[in-house]
């Protein structure tokens, strides 16, 4: 059973890790194009390189389990985030929002298995 959860968290993680990559990375890459969507949204411009780069600290707290602190606030993060995101384009009914729903739904699974890996230890 320990192999199997730490599969599925590895597996869910590196999920969430790549949702987040592509997002923090399009952040970056295309700013112009993401500036106008967070305009959309009614979200300033200016936090859209921070938000890019706390995605990033993020992913790095949950992968090097150094501070179980800092790794419940990444997850926490994360949460709000996705939240945030849900809201905002259901707010303007753009259609736009199962990226978010589907990465709430990966940051939930990896904080559950992640409890049950640390548990069976």
């Amino acid at each position: 059973m320990k192999n199997k959860n730490l599969i599925i968290y590895r597996v869910v993680t590196g999920l969430l890790s790549l949702l987040m990559l592509f997002s923090a990375g399009m952040y970056i890459a295309q700013y112009e194009m993401i500036s106008k969507v967070f305009l959309q949204l009614g979200y300033p411009t200016h936090i859209i390189y921070p938000l890019a780069i706390a995605k990033i600290l993020g992913l790095v707290a949950i992968w090097t389990n150094k501070s179980k602190m800092l790794k419940e606030w990444a997850y926490a993060g994360f949460v709000f985030d996705l939240i945030l995101a849900i809201m905002a384009h259901v707010s303007i009914n753009d259609g736009e929002y199962m990226g978010a729903v589907i990465g709430l739904v990966l940051v939930s699974l990896s904080y559950y298995y992640n409890g049950k890996t640390t548990q069976e230890e």
